[in-house]
């Protein structure tokens, strides 16, 4: 089964949500034989030096990148205004790109394309003229949905009508592609959803975020109590939205509970105003080296998310890690999971207070329900079990 994996980053070291999901996906593949080739767009927010990657599962794969300046400027901008195309996606399309991914299917021939994510459909074209191969687009998030989202929460006016601009384009650029594809994969079922009433007639699957679970091994005695943490790139408007309003709103009073709870923040790109929050109990570690042991270290996870979409890979990977997660229902949107039962939902100020009393005046409450996170991913989120249905389609494709 020859594959072709186009994605908008380069997806190693997996350190975040997208890397995660597309590095998994390729792993998964790999174990049932796949022959994958993987084109990625090197951004400069993202960049990654190739020949610093050390990886079993790079070695397995043909790889190919191209460097891409994606950063948002003032002229690009204005200049787009009076154009027909999405600002958000045409950053990620370049001519010499293009004919790289040309060079490359001209002298392959695949099975399957899969284009992952929205960013990397401007390609569709180019594959399209050049291969005979079964696409399929992966939606890792509604993409217009996280900026319809956002733009109801900006209260500066000038900046709302943009963002509400934005998302229009997007809308109109993700509606008008859906149907180009053989076969596309939603991530959650609320997004399966979103892509039907989007007016999607091609075939749709759901495929969760995947997880393998030899990396994630839980060590009690290294977690310290009482512990709260947050986890999450800071250059992501829905992080960076849903922390703000966590430390304005709730973490004053919170912190008043208990002198020796402590309040964990990390992530890449984290922002000056975080490490200059006036706060005792609040330790800003910025980016860190090996998430799965920051998670392991502390007790309880908290995503107060405010606008987001798609599926949080941070919310399955602290249920891995049998953390007990105190979550908004967008945060936790799309995941199989039950309130009370493997996880917290809170979704106003005085929500996530109780939430967190009753876990630190509670011990056992949250031990019990990091358990039963763990076993919810593992039915919901094993590598292979998803993997397998992938290559079945697949193979189910090129049959058809």
């Amino acid at each position: 089964m020859k594959t072709l994996i186009l994605t908008n980053r380069v997806p190693f070291p997996p350190n975040s949500g997208y890397p995660i999901v597309v590095y998994n996906t390729i792993k998964g593949l790999l174990n049932f034989g796949a022959d994958i080739t993987l084109f990625s767009i090197n951004t400069n927010k993202h960049r990654i030096d190739v020949d610093d990657i050390y990886d079993p599962v790079f070695e397995q794969i043909k790889f190919h990148s191209f460097s891409i300046d994606t950063e948002v400027n003032v002229w690009g901008a204005l200049i787009n205004i009076f154009s027909n195309e999405s600002y958000n996606v045409s950053r990620f399309f370049d001519e010499d790109a293009a004919r790289l991914l040309e060079e490359i299917l001209k002298e392959n021939e695949f099975d399957i394309i899969q284009f992952e994510g929205l960013f990397v459909v401007p390609y569709l074209d180019i594959v399209k003229a050049n291969s005979t191969a079964k696409v399929i687009y992966r939606a890792h998030n509604i993409e217009f949905d996280v900026w319809e989202r956002s733009a109801m929460r900006e209260q500066f006016t000038p900046r709302r009508k943009y963002l509400q601009f934005l998302a229009r384009r997007l809308k109109h650029y993700e509606t008008e592609q859906i149907n180009r594809f053989h076969q596309v994969f939603a991530i959650s079922e609320p997004d399966r959803q979103n892509i039907l009433k989007m007016g999607c007639e091609t075939a749709l699957e759901v495929f969760p975020v995947a997880l393998d679970f030899e990396k994630y091994i839980t060590d009690p005695s290294k977690t310290s109590f009482p512990t709260l943490f947050h986890l999450g790139a800071m250059d992501w408007r829905p992080n960076k939205e849903g922390l703000e309003w966590f430390l304005d709103e709730i973490w004053p009073d919170i912190e008043k509970l208990n002198s020796e709870l402590r309040f964990y923040i990390a992530g890449k790109n984290m922002q000056r105003q975080f490490f200059e929050y006036d706060s005792e109990n609040l330790v800003v570690e910025g980016e860190i080296f090996d998430a799965v042991e920051f998670i392991n270290s502390k007790a309880i996870m908290i995503v107060p998310l405010l606008s987001t979409s798609g599926m949080r890979v941070k919310i399955i990977e602290g249920m891995a890690m049998s953390k007990c997660i105190i979550a908004t229902s967008m945060a936790a949107e799309g995941i199989s999971c039950e309130h009370g039962k493997d996880i917290l939902i809170a979704n106003t100020a005085d929500e996530f207070y109780r939430s967190i009393l009753q876990c630190i005046t509670n011990p056992k409450k949250w031990r019990e329900i990091g358990e039963n996170a763990r076993k919810t991913v593992e039915r919901d989120h094993d590598i292979n079990k998803i993997s397998k249905r992938m290559m079945d389609i697949y193979e189910k494709l090129i049959s058809g």
